[in-house]
C-alpha cells in the first residue's frame, strides 16, 4: 500500500533556532519575516523526497536507507512555553517531532514544556542540537554531514562538543529517555537519536533528514498508509485571497479532499458549524511555506499529508485551529458535523462558576492556554475563540477580582477603557508564557494587598508594662505611662490585664512627648488614655497588659505569619501554649 508523507513538528525553547533550521532545509527566507525571529503562527512546508536525496547525498547509501515516503511535511510551531501544535481529537497530528535544543544553552523552560507535550501524546522524536557553529573554535564546513565536520575539528573542540552533547543526554536520561548520538544508536525504537546541527552552515542537516526519513519508514509505516476515505484536517489560518474571497489554509492529516466535496468546518458565533462545498483547492509549490507563498496551483484533489488552501463560500467566520471534514456523500454530512462540534466543545469552556475569562485567536491557542492554566490551577469561567467583547466586560464586572486573558487578538481602545473603568484585570499578549508571567505578578500583587489589608484589620500581638510613678490621671479617662515590652499597640486595640485575665477596655489615645501617635512598638515608652480603666482598681502600677486577640484576629495573623516581627510571633506562640 502507498504511504503518505509523515507530518513533522519542531518544538523547543524560544530562540533555539527552530525557524532558522527549517529555513536552511527549505532554502527560503521565512525567518527574515518573523518578528524577533520567534514564529508566532503555525506554518507548513513540504520537502519532497527528491530534495531529501539531493541533500543527503551518499549518506543514505552508507546507512542502507532507500526512500519510499513522498517527502516530509513540516509544521513549524511557535516556540513559546506551553504552546501545542495543530491538534486533532485525542492528540497531536504530528507523526514525528524534532526537539530543538541549543547545544550551548542546554535544557530551558520551554524545552521542558515541549518534552512534556511529546511525552503526553506519545509522539516519537529526535533531538536536534542546534548552533554547533557557535561552539568556540568550530571550523565550519558548509552543508556537510556532521560526522565529517566533527572529524575535521581540533581535539579541544571535539571534547567541548561531546561534553555539551552528553550534558543534554543526561538531561534526557533524568526525564526517563534513553538517548545517544545518532550514529551510536543501537535501536531507534529504544533510544532517542541526538543529531548536532547548524541552521546557519547546514552542517548536520543531511544527517537529521536521513534519520527522520529512516525512522518514519521503519517504525511509522502503518500509520502512514494512504486512506481514500473522508478528508480530515485542521485549519492553519483564515485569510482573504484575491479573486476567491475568504480561504482556509488547512493541514490535511488523513484521507482525501476533492473539488466539490461537502466541507464541514468550525466557526465563530452562531455559525459554529459551517457546511459548504469546496470551490477550489490550491496547492503551494514544493519547498514553499503555505502561509507565505502566493504562487499556488489549482488541483482537483489532494491526499494526506498535505498543506492545502481551500476556497469555499461562507467561510468568513471560520476559526484557525478548528477541525475540518470533507465528505462526498451528502448522507455523511450530519455525522461529520457532530464530530467537528464535539472537537470544538472539548476545548471551549462555558460555566457559571467563578474564574477567569479566556480569549484566544485560534482553537489550538485556546487549548494550549486552558491546558496551561489548569496545570497552574487557575480557575476558568469561560474560554472561547475570538476577541474580548462588551458582553465579556458586562459579565465579568460582577465577579470578585475579575480577570480576562486575551491571547493574540486585537482589543479595541474602547474595550480596554471599559475593563479599566470596571476594575477588570485585562492581560493581553501574543506570547503565552508572558500571560503566565502577568498572572504570577497579579497573584503576588493581590497577595500583598490582602496581607496589607489583613495587617490593618486585625489586632496584632502586643504587651506593655505599666510604669511606676507615671500615672497622670486615675480615671475618666485614665492616663498612665507604659513601656512596650513586645509587639505593637495602636489606638482602638482592646487590652487584658494578665494578672486578673480580665478585659480592661480599649486604648483611646497614645501619646509620645505630648503628641498623638498612631502606634508604639517594642522598647518605646508612651502614655495611654483609656476610658474604662481606673488606676488602683482594675490596673495597678507594674501590671502587665496585653492586646486582646479574638479568634478571627489569630486566624488572620496566622495567614500573614511571615509579615510579623519576631516579638509578635513569640507572643502569638505564648498565647497558644
Amino acid at each position: 500500500m502507498a504511504t503518505r508523507s509523515p507530518i513533522l513538528v519542531m518544538l523547543g525553547h524560544v530562540d533555539h533556532g527552530k525557524t532558522t533550521l527549517l529555513d536552511k532545509i527549505r532554502g527560503s527566507a521565512v525567518v527574515k519575516t518573523e518578528a524577533g525571529a520567534i514564529t508566532q503562527h503555525t506554518s507548513a512546508s513540504y520537502i519532497p523526497s527528491k530534495n531529501i536525496k539531493a541533500m543527503c547525498g551518499d549518506l543514505l547509501k552508507a546507512m542502507n536507507i532507500e526512500l519510499t515516503i513522498p517527502g516530509l511535511l513540516w509544521i513549524d510551531t511557535p516556540g513559546h512555553e506551553a504552546f501545542t501544535t495543530l491538534r486533532k481529537r485525542g492528540g497531536a497530528i504530528a507523526d514525528l517531532a524534532v526537539l530543538i535544543v541549543d547545544i550551548n544553552e542546554g535544557f530551558q523552560p520551554q524545552t521542558e514544556e515541549s518534552l512534556n507535550y511529546l511525552k503526553q501524546f506519545k509522539t516519537p522524536f529526535v533531538v536536534a542540537l542546534t548552533k554547533v557553529d557557535k561552539v568556540t573554535g568550530w571550523n565550519p564546513n558548509e552543508n556537510a554531514c556532521f560526522i565529517n565536520s566533527y572529524n575535521d575539528q581540533s581535539d579541544r573542540v571535539k571534547e567541548d562538543i561531546d561534553n555539551k552533547m552528553y550534558r543534554v543526554i543526561g538531561e534526557l536520561s533524568s526525564r526517563g529517555f534513553r538517548s545517544e548520538r545518532y550514529d551510536r544508536v543501537m535501536d531507534y525504537s529504544e533510544q532517542v537519536a541526538v543529531v548536532p546541527v547548524s541552521g546557519i552552515t547546514g552542517e548536520g542537516v543531511p544527517d537529521l533528514l536521513m534519520i527522520l526519513a529512516g525512522i518514519a519508514q521503519r517504525y511509522l509505516k502503518r500509520g502512514l498508509e494512504i486512506r481514500k476515505g473522508e478528508g480530515k484536517g485542521t485549519v492553519l489560518e483564515v485569510k482573504e485571497f484575491t479573486g476567491l474571497g475568504t480561504t482556509a489554509d488547512v493541514i490535511l492529516y488523513d484521507g482525501q479532499i476533492r473539488r466539490g466535496d461537502h466541507l464541514i468546518i468550525g466557526g465563530l458565533g452562531p455559525d459554529k458549524i459551517i457546511k459548504t462545498r469546496v470551490k477550489a483547492l490550491l496547492k503551494p509549490n514544493p519547498l514553499k511555506e503555505i502561509r507565505l507563498e502566493k504562487d499556488f496551483k489549482s488541483v482537483e484533489s489532494v491526499t494526506a499529508a498535505a498543506g492545502i488552501k481551500i476556497a469555499a463560500p461562507g467561510m468568513e467566520s471560520v476559526i484557525a485551529g478548528s477541525p475540518v471534514r470533507a465528505v462526498q456523500d451528502k448522507d455523511s454530512i450530519d455525522k461529520a458535523a457532530e464530530e467537528v462540534e464535539a472537537e470544538i466543545e472539548e476545548v471551549e469552556i462555558e460555566t457559571e462558576s467563578e474564574g477567569a475569562l479566556v480569549r484566544a485567536d485560534t482553537l489550538g491557542s485556546l487549548e494550549a492556554l486552558t491546558k496551561t492554566f489548569r496545570e497552574m490551577e487557575i480557575p476558568i469561567r469561560k474560554a472561547h475563540v475570538g476577541t474580548v467583547t462588551r458582553a465579556d466586560i458586562n459579565e465579568m464586572k460582577a465577579q470578585d477580582d475579575p480577570l480576562i486573558f486575551a491571547f493574540n487578538v486585537k482589543i479595541s481602545p474602547e474595550i480596554k477603557k471599559l475593563a479599566e473603568d470596571n476594575r477588570i484585570s485585562l492581560f493581553h499578549s501574543d506570547i503565552i508564557y508572558r500571560l503566565v508571567d502577568m498572572y504570577d505578578q497579579w497573584v503576588n500583587d493581590r497577595k500583598k494587598r490582602e496581607e496589607e489589608r489583613t495587617m490593618e484589620s486585625v489586632t496584632r500581638p502586643g504587651r506593655v508594662r505599666v510604669l511606676k510613678g507615671f500615672v497622670f490621671r486615675q480615671k475618666k479617662p485614665a492616663v498612665f505611662g507604659v513601656e512596650v515590652e513586645k509587639g505593637i499597640i495602636k489606638p482602638g486595640y482592646r487590652m487584658v490585664n494578665t494578672k486578673t485575665g480580665k478585659k480592661i477596655g480599649e486604648i483611646r489615645e497614645i501619646q509620645s512627648q505630648g503628641d498623638n501617635v498612631k502606634e508604639a512598638k517594642t522598647g518605646e515608652r508612651v502614655a495611654l488614655s483609656m476610658d474604662s480603666v481606673i488606676v488602683g482598681k482594675n490596673v495597678n502600677e507594674g501590671d502587665t497588659l496585653e492586646n486582646f486577640l479574638r479568634d478571627s484576629d489569630i486566624e488572620g495573623l496566622e495567614s500573614i505569619i511571615m509579615k510579623l516581627t519576631p516579638e509578635e510571633k513569640e507572643l502569638l506562640k505564648e498565647r497558644g501554649e
